[in-house]
C-alpha cells in the first residue's frame, strides 16, 4: 500500500496543491487497511472539516483514483476507494473477498488473453475476481450449518 507521504508525493508531482483536506485525505487512506465507501470518507472528513460537502470529497476521490494512488472497485453494494497497492509498480489486478475485503494479486494480465478486434483500440481495463478466502468461506459455511441446525429443532 502507499503510504501518505508517497501518495502526497504523486499529486505534488501531479501539480494539485496539498491542501490540509487533502493531507487528511492521504493519510486516511494509507492508514486504512480495507476498502472505504465516499460515503464513509464523506463523514469521516466532515468531522474535522466543518461544511464540506459530498462532491468536493467525491471530486479528490476521483482526482485521487485518476492519478492512481487510489484504486476502485465496484462492490455488490457499490463503489469503494483504497490506496493503491503499488506492488513494485506492475500493472496487475486482483481477488477480493466478499467477506472481509482481503485483496489478493493476480500476477499476470488476462487482458493478453482477450480477443479484441483489430477496430478496437484498448486504452484501459479493469479485472477483479469476487469470491470468498478460506476464512470466510469457513465462517460462512459454519454460519450455514449452526442456522439449518437450529431451523430443525
Amino acid at each position: 500500500m502507499l503510504t501518505t507521504d508517497e501518495i502526497i508525493g504523486v499529486m505534488s508531482r501531479q501539480g494539485l496543491r496539498i491542501t490540509d483536506q487533502r493531507r487528511t485525505l492521504a493519510k486516511l487512506f494509507a492508514e486504512s487497511d480495507g476498502y472505504l465507501t465516499p460515503k464513509s470518507v464523506y463523514e469521516y472528513m466532515g468531522k474535522k472539516y466543518k461544511g464540506l460537502s459530498f462532491d468536493t470529497v467525491y471530486r479528490n476521490l476521483r482526482v485521487m483514483e485518476e492519478l492512481g494512488v487510489l484504486e476502485q472497485i465496484v462492490f455488490e453494494d457499490g463503489l469503494k476507494f483504497r490506496a493503491s497497492c503499488n506492488e513494485d509498480g506492475h500493472h496487475h489486478h486482483h481477488m477480493i473477498c466478499l467477506g472481509c475485503e482481503k485483496t489478493y494479486p493476480i500476477h499476470f494480465c488476462p487482458m493478453t488473453f482477450a480477443d479484441a478486434p483489430d477496430q478496437f483500440e484498448v486504452v484501459n481495463h479493469k479485472f477483479e475476481v469476487f469470491g470468498y478466502c478460506k476464512n470466510c468461506k469457513n465462517n460462512k459455511e459454519a454460519v450455514a450449518v449452526a442456522e439449518s441446525a437450529k431451523g430443525q429443532q
